[in-house]
Formats: C-alpha cells, sequence, structure tokens
C-alpha cells in the first residue's frame, strides 16, 4: 500500500530477498514516486545487489563506498552482510535522505557525513553506515575523510553520457587515494553508440565483463523481484592499470 512521505509524495515499500542454501537476507527499500531518478530501484541496482550477494564472503569486513547512491539497495545488502558501509549521492536533491531512509528501513544506523569534515576525520564508528554528499569529478573532504575503501560500488551511474567521463573521474580520484580497490558497477544498455571504452582507457582503467549466468543473474526475477525483465544489463568490474584482486573470485 502507498503511504504520504515527508513532501508530500505517495510513496511504496519493495522487498527483495536474497537467498541462497546457506542463508537468506531480506531488504525493504522506500520509494518515493517522484520524477526524479534516484527515488525508486532500476534494474541495474538489482543485478549489482545480486552480484554482491554471491561474493558476499568477499566482502564481510571489508569497506564499501556506493557512489551515486539514490534508495541504496547495493550498499543497504552489503551492510546488512558484514561490510563497513559508506552511502553517497547528490546533495542537490533529495538522494541524501532516501539513503537515510532505505537504512533506517532496515535497522542500521546511519551519521551523515558533511563536506564541511576535514580530512582525516572518521565519517563513521562501529557498525553505522556514512551518508556523505557526492558530486561528480569532484573529490570532496568528506569523501578524503574515508578510511581505505576495499569495493566501489556504482549502479546506473553510466545513465546521461554527458556525465561519463565526470563519473569516472571520480572513480579514478578514488583508485588515486585506494590503488588496490576495484569499481563494481552495472551498465544498462540503452544505446549502441554509448560506451565507456575509450574513456577507461584515458582514465588508465580495465574492465572486465561478467556474465550475468556467473552470478545467477541471466533471469527476469531476482530476489524475488521481476524488475530486471528484459532490460540488457552488464556487470563490469572495474579497476586501475591491468590490477585485478581476488574479490572477484
Amino acid at each position: 500500500m502507498a503511504a504520504e512521505g515527508a513532501r508530500g509524495l505517495s510513496q511504496t515499500q519493495k522487498v527483495f530477498t536474497f537467498k541462497d542454501e546457506e542463508e537468506s537476507v531480506t531488504v525493504t527499500i522506500p520509494e518515493v514516486l517522484d520524477p526524479e531518478f534516484g527515488m525508486y530501484v532500476w534494474p541495474c541496482a538489482v543485478v549489482l545487489a545480486q552480484f554482491v550477494w554471491k561474493r558476499r564472503g568477499a566482502l564481510r569486513n571489508r569497506t564499501v563506498l556506493e557512489i551515486g547512491a539514490g534508495v541504496s539497495l547495493p550498499g543497504v545488502l552489503a551492510a546488512r552482510l558484514g561490510s563497513r558501509v559508506f552511502l553517497s549521492d547528490s546533495a542537490q536533491l533529495h538522494s541524501l535522505q532516501n539513503c537515510v531512509q532505505s537504512c533506517r528501513a532496515n535497522g542500521l544506523e546511519v551519521r551523515e557525513v558533511r563536506s564541511e569534515v576535514t580530512a582525516g576525520t572518521k565519517a563513521t564508528v562501529g557498525s553505522e553506515v556514512g551518508i556523505l554528499p557526492l558530486s561528480w569529478g569532484h573529490m570532496t573532504p568528506a569523501l578524503l575523510s574515508l578510511p581505505p575503501v576495499d569495493v566501489i560500488l556504482g549502479s546506473d551511474v553510466f545513465y546521461s553520457p554527458q556525465d561519463f567521463e565526470s563519473v569516472l573521474v571520480t572513480v579514478a580520484m578514488l583508485f588515486r587515494k585506494n590503488p588496490l580497490a576495484q569499481f563494481w558497477t552495472t551498465y544498462q544498455v540503452r544505446s549502441s553508440d554509448w560506451s565507456i571504452e575509450l574513456l577507461l582507457s584515458r582514465w588508465r582503467m580495465s574492465c572486465e565483463l561478467v556474465p550475468l549466468r556467473s552470478f545467477d543473474a541471466d533471469r527476469p526475477e531476482l530476489a524475488g523481484s521481476r524488475l530486471p525483465g528484459n532490460h540488457s544489463v552488464q556487470m563490469m568490474l572495474v579497476a586501475p592499470d591491468n590490477r585485478r584482486r581476488s574479490l572477484q573470485r
């Protein structure tokens, strides 16, 4: 049933259940029926969350940063699975509040990290999820204050071609601070004319396509949701230069 949110917009909740023979985890994501992109779960987010689920053993006790998080399904799942998580998105929209609501809907404590945080200040403590603003192409004091990051998550961050390079500039800056990190990202193919291959080369990154069938994501229904549907989604692992860590295994 839809409810009315703080801004007078209809709010619903989507429930995603990730399970196998060993364990099961349910994540609840509040959605707002609003034309802004970051207000609801996109197909790419479900596919990336499925990859996180299948790689959960490698992510436990690791530090994970989700960029362009929106309603934060992959990041919230990582936190539920034992990762130390930071969620980031634009401070210009209501995206940071979406991150906060998604965390609270899943019983996760939250600490918001504002841009005035000075370098060297820890962005979160204990089991809290850190929430911080991010602008494509800019390394803010809040980002600089983060502890070493193992994995960067980003679902459908390559949405608008005019932002592709700015997204990769952000990732490149994070790689410079975290040279052993990987960027796990999902991309919905919307046009055969759009590509990040040349940009990856320009910013000295390597990319490996991960077959969806390798993590049971080649289905129109995942985690109890039909959201992936028949959309053409690619899963990619991006790393600085040609180095890849064992987290992909």
